[in-house]
């Protein structure tokens, strides 16, 4: 009986899940602040990029449908990174990587040639952001407005572009 419970006991705890309470992040809300080191080093705030659209990408080299939505995110960055948009200007992405091994993180960010801000306190799933987010699954994203308000959450491929144009300034 000991055995059981120890292999169960191991076995939660190797789960690469959180399972956090859904819904912590609201639209319309404002987006709780996350303070996390760099690859160098310093630490990148959230809020530093008030006065911009955000999207704040939680993912991780381990996470194969996270991988392979970096090109789209490239392209998006490339596509809108200096436009104009209806509650500020420019668009940013913020990268949270849940990884473990920093070695790891900067060699997938040299191979898909990530340019963007990317941050990590290589906790894994233990990371206190990932708990402040609510964050069940990767890949996760939140999209921010140029005042720090949650605007979507979880979009991906063709809904997360139509959605950041909705928001560009008519001229």
């Amino acid at each position: 009986m000991k055995y059981v419970l120890l292999a169960a006991t191991l076995l939660a705890l190797s789960m690469p899940q959180v399972f956090a309470q859904p819904g912590k992040i609201e639209i319309g809300k404002p987006a709780p602040e996350i303070s996390l080191p760099n690859l160098k080093g310093d630490t990148v705030k959230l809020s530093a990029f008030r006065g911009k659209v955000v999207l704040v990408d939680f993912w991780a080299t381990w996470c194969a449908p996270c991988v392979k939505e970096q090109p789209l995110l490239a392209t998006l960055y490339k596509k809108y990174h200096q436009s104009f948009f209806t509650t500020g200007q420019g668009f940013e992405i913020y990268g949270v990587s849940l990884d473990i091994k920093k070695a790891s993180l900067e060699a997938s960010i040299k191979k898909l040639k990530i340019s963007w801000t990317q941050v990590s306190d290589l906790k894994y799933w233990m990371s206190p952001v990932a708990a402040l987010y609510g964050i069940e699954t990767l890949p996760f994203n939140v999209l921010i407005d140029g005042n720090g308000i949650v605007i979507a959450k979880n979009l991906h491929g063709k809904k997360l572009e139509e959605t950041i144009r909705s928001f560009l300034q008519k001229k």
